[in-house]
């Protein structure tokens, strides 16, 4: 046997390693180390996009789940079913060590976050779709999956369809009960989110129809920038301005003795206003009307 092929053979076994961990790597993203993202880079994100809804309460909605890079996780707790309701969503803020956060994006992949997989569509009309986004070392992988969890209304969905789904809906309630699935103690500093700023979407006020035994509301002085402020939509009449230092501390003050129906007055005017804490990857109104 020749020298050449001597060497051929010799180089084989090294080839088809190299051959199957490129295939592997292909196959499974890596998830990040925590410590390569910011602190305030989303490692892993659920929302919730489009349905039937008001224009204004489109960027005024609240991720599910939003998990950091440096172990922070943000999630909207409970709220009581009271009409009118509060005029703040019930933010809560937790803290996770930097190796849970790469296991969560490690069960988001392997979930099929990113995959590109046929998750169908069910026979169910103006549902929200939910959005899984994820950070991985190839970059920012999302999913998006309509009426996720609902009835397939009409056997619209195939098997392997229905199974995919059923996967990303398991992570979804794995995410919002982090204390089951990463154990006793690795979720700690639990308490309610702290915002440094809070978008106000403000749109005209109407005086809603009520019974004449109810007192109509009673108007709160708004005090934060000029309402209603720029529109997030030229196509819609829907404003937003963002409250910042100490502005936003009185903004919180204020919103503690009002609820969702208060009417706020501001320039001479009265405003019907959706109050959104700004998150830590958030910077301002502009950020809250990329939502869809």
């Amino acid at each position: 046997m020749g020298r050449s092929t001597w060497a051929a053979v010799a180089a084989a076994p090294l080839l088809l390693l190299a051959s199957a961990c490129g295939a592997a790597d292909a196959a499974s993203p890596a998830p990040p180390a925590a410590a390569s993202l910011g602190a305030d880079e989303v490692a892993l994100r659920v929302t919730y996009t489009g349905g039937f809804v008001t224009p204004q309460s489109i960027p005024g909605r609240v991720p599910a789940v939003s998990v950091y890079g440096d172990g922070r996780v943000i999630t909207e707790g409970p709220v009581a079913a009271i009409y009118p309701g509060p005029a703040l969503p019930n933010l809560q803020q937790a803290r996770i060590s930097e190796a849970d956060v790469d296991a969560l994006v490690d069960r988001a992949v392997a979930a099929g976050v990113g995959a590109g997989t046929d998750l169908g569509q069910p026979g169910v009309a103006d549902a929200s779709t939910t959005r899984f986004v994820v950070t991985t070392e190839n970059g920012v992988k999302q999913t998006d999956a309509y009426a996720l969890g609902m009835a397939d209304v009409g056997g619209l969905l195939s098997p392997s369809q229905a199974a995919a789904r059923q996967k990303l809906a398991d992570l979804l309630a794995a995410l919002q009960d982090l204390p089951a699935t990463l154990g006793t103690g690795a979720v700690r500093e639990e308490g309610a989110y702290q915002p440094k700023s809070v978008a106000a979407i403000a749109t005209p006020y109407v005086k809603p129809e009520q019974p004449l035994e109810l007192q109509p509301p009673v108007p709160v002085d708004w005090p934060g920038p000029a309402l209603p402020g720029d529109k997030l939509n030229p196509n819609v009449d829907v404003g937003c301005v963002t409250a910042t230092g100490d502005q936003a501390q009185a903004v919180l003050a204020a919103a503690g003795k009002a609820n969702a129906a208060t009417p706020w007055a501001s320039g001479g005017e009265q405003w019907s206003l959706l109050l959104r804490p700004v998150l830590p990857d958030e910077s301002d109104c502009a950020d809250l009307a990329k939502q869809g």
